[in-house]
């Protein structure tokens, strides 16, 4: 078992760390740079060339069944779902085969509103302590699963 961080933009790397450490399974950070080197022996920093999806298809190329990835991209999440691995986002919503297809099109459906014009701003709301504690609970909920086998 192997814990995947999409970690260029991720607000829960360490929170991540510190649950993997506890359950004794490997982290990988996987950014394009600019991130410090873990200190958690548990951890590593893996670089990726710059580009648009590199840190992506790291990830999906290298993850598998009984593994998690921690990511906010849904055809990311889409991507390791189809592997056989489990899915988080930093809000703790875990993605499943059931919930995926409604999120990517529903993900589709923004990005052509918005790039018709027809949506102001952008971005989700503030990422609260809430949020911090949502995502902890459902990351042990994913190690559990894990752990009995579904």
């Amino acid at each position: 078992m192997t814990v995947y961080i999409d970690a260029d933009a991720c607000p829960v790397k360490d929170e991540t760390i510190r649950v993997a450490e506890r359950h004794q399974t490997e982290v990988k950070l996987v950014c394009d740079g600019g991130l410090r080197r873990p200190q958690s022996p548990w951890a590593e920093l893996v670089i990726v060339p710059e580009g648009a999806d590199a840190a992506d298809d790291w990830i999906a190329d290298a993850i598998g069944p009984g593994d998690i990835c921690v990511t906010g991209d849904i055809p990311l999440a889409d991507r390791c779902l189809k592997a056989g691995a489990k899915a988080i986002d930093h809000r703790g919503q875990i993605f499943t085969q059931d919930s995926i297809g409604a999120k990517l099109a529903m993900r589709d459906l923004m990005t052509d509103l918005r790039s018709a014009g027809n949506m102001e701003g952008g971005g989700g709301r503030p990422y609260s302590s809430r949020d911090r504690s949502d995502f902890l609970n459902g990351l042990e909920r994913v190690f559990q699963d894990l752990k009995r086998g579904r």
